[in-house]
């Protein structure tokens, strides 16, 4: 199949086409994460039918979506269930056994089970601002020497404890970011056996960002997650529900139950405007050139909202007050007619009327 085939069928998984999901752990889970330096409401409004005010941080609140730590350490809004997965991949590399974290921090790998503890003990009254985790675990004898090494706003060390399932961040108080235990979130499932969330990833990211190549997954697994050598045998794992396609001439993975829809997709000219950092453009990579143009991976790397024509980056947008400046080299009337659609689903997201004005880009 070809390259705008696949892409307009991932477009219409991703509720890009038709919006379909109802609930923004729905858009959410259908995503895998989403990175929390986008505009999170944006992106779940871009894809739904059905929109409500405040839903993310609804879901945020009663916990049917967390945000934690997970690809490159950074932050990403997760269903409960996909972020316990993903985070027995990202801690299986277990840093904080490295003789480097072992010299920094003073704790040996069998002094992490009580220092868990101790921190879940901390939390469990209550969500707390970095600084207040910090003072409460310093102030026992037996970390009074972490003090040097997490205060001042250091999080490496809290982030293992993220990957451990210990914790994740909570609500925001007077616009600081707090931290609580995942114990307190309901459906949390805990971290699963590590070869069974590694097949589990697989799956999860050929569903979303598929047809997948090699490449693909190793950014987003082995790359993001520090998943290493594990990741063939979990992609052999999976094999039995895996199906390989030719796309553009190049090999790539579908999940089997996708094959018949894949196959029938028809290419789309749809245009759509997405928020920085979107998923669309950070699930298979900038550096993936089907989906980003050469000359517009600086663009997309730096987080510049995107206008995306069938499945492919073409331009830049920007809007203030009501006023959209569109940046693109689209021309004729079905070019037009295309934005006009895609001005159309940014407004409804943002909640206002847009006035455009549209420069080459």
């Amino acid at each position: 199949m070809t390259v705008p085939q696949a892409l307009a069928w991932r477009l219409r998984r991703h509720g890009l086409l038709e919006p379909g999901a109802a609930t923004a752990e729905d858009v959410v889970g259908g995503l895998v994460a989403v990175a929390a330096q986008s505009d999170v409401d944006l992106a779940v409004r871009t894809r739904q039918a059905a929109q409500a005010e405040g839903e993310v941080a609804a879901a945020l609140a009663d916990g049917r979506l967390i945000r934690t730590f997970t690809f490159r350490g950074s932050v990403h809004v997760m269903t409960p269930d996909d972020a316990a997965v993903h985070l027995a991949v990202r801690g299986s590399g277990r840093q904080w056994e490295l003789r480097s974290w072992r010299e920094h921090y003073g704790l040996e790998p069998e002094d992490w089970p009580a220092f868990r503890a101790t921190v879940r003990e901390i939390l469990d009254d209550g969500p707390l601002t970095h600084d207040e985790l910090v003072a409460a675990l310093t102030a026992r004898p037996a970390y009074r020497h972490l003090e040097q090494a997490v205060e001042g706003g250091a999080w490496a060390l809290l982030k293992a404890l993220a990957w451990q399932g210990d914790l994740c961040l909570g609500p925001t108080r007077d616009r600081r970011t707090t931290l609580q235990t995942l114990a307190h979130v309901p459906g949390w499932p805990g971290i699963p056996d590590l070869d069974d969330a590694g097949r589990r990833a697989v799956m999860a990211y050929v569903r979303a960002y598929g047809p997948a190549t090699p490449d693909g997954l190793q950014y987003w697994l082995g790359s993001g997650l520090s998943a290493g050598r594990r990741l063939a045998k979990w992609t052999a794992d999976a094999a039995d529900r895996l199906t390989t396609v030719q796309v553009g001439g190049r090999d790539a993975l579908v999940l089997r139950e996708d094959l018949d829809d894949l196959l029938a997709a028809e290419p789309t000219d749809a245009v759509r405007l997405l928020p920085g950092y979107d998923q669309w453009v950070l699930g298979p990579g900038t550096a993936d050139r089907d989906v980003v143009p050469p000359a517009r991976r600086t663009a997309a790397t730096r987080g510049t909202p995107l206008v995306v024509a069938g499945g492919v980056v073409v331009g830049t947008w920007a809007e203030r007050d009501g006023d959209l400046t569109v940046r693109w080299d689209g021309e004729g009337p079905a070019a037009r007619s295309a934005l006009d659609e895609g001005v159309d689903r940014l407004s409804v997201g943002l909640g206002r009327p847009l006035r455009v004005t549209v420069e080459a880009g």
